[in-house]
């Protein structure tokens, strides 16, 4: 008869995924894992797989969890660029929050950390950024049809840009306890916008 599991496999992930977002994926040990999930290490791997494995499905699960509305703000109808300000002050107020600032951003840590050498979590990333650059596109061309962008404006040049710069606003918020550093970026991109 087959054993029944003794601890609940979602909120397992789920600690996984803090202990790996506070501490990045080198410096957790398995026997990090063991006693902050307190659960053993035979059934961490019979349940999740290899430390790297955990790591890619805890990644996942940030994925499911972060943003779900992003898309949503970026495509409501109406003017299209006020949504695109709010988004980018959005990252850089939560970028200059004392709470990211412990942790960034899990997917902008996977960047630095994994990506260069980590194709699976490299894949993961791409796939995250795509989720961010791809609505800003779309709301800036919206943006240039209706008008609020001028013609001679690029949308996807631009799109990568406020993206790109998103990502920096986390990476620096992360490091700098200055929150105007991150503020006084972001508003000199949107300024780009007029």
């Amino acid at each position: 008869m087959a054993r029944t599991k003794e601890f609940d496999p979602e909120a397992a992930l789920q600690s996984a995924l803090e202990l790996f977002w506070k501490r990045g994926y080198e410096a957790t040990s398995m026997a990090d894992l063991v006693d902050y999930l307190g659960i053993g290490r035979a059934s961490i791997y019979a349940t999740f797989g290899s430390k790297h494995e955990l790591y890619l499905k805890a990644m996942d699960r940030y994925a499911e969890t972060r943003d779900p509305s992003l898309l949503t703000e970026l495509s409501q109808p109406g003017p299209a660029l006020p949504a695109v300000r709010a988004v980018v002050r959005r990252f850089a107020e939560e970028a200059a929050s004392p709470e990211m600032r412990l942790a960034g951003c899990l997917v902008t840590n996977t960047a630095a950390e994994l990506a260069p050498h980590d194709p699976a979590a490299a894949r993961r990333v791409e796939l995250s950024w795509d989720h961010v650059e791809t609505p800003l596109c779309s709301a800036l061309i919206r943006a240039q049809a209706q008008g609020e962008l001028p013609e001679d404006r690029d949308p996807r040049a631009l799109a990568r840009m406020l993206f790109v710069l998103m990502q920096g606003l986390r990476v620096v918020g992360k490091a700098s306890d200055d929150p105007a550093r991150v503020r006084d970026a972001a508003e000199q991109a949107l300024a780009l916008l007029d």
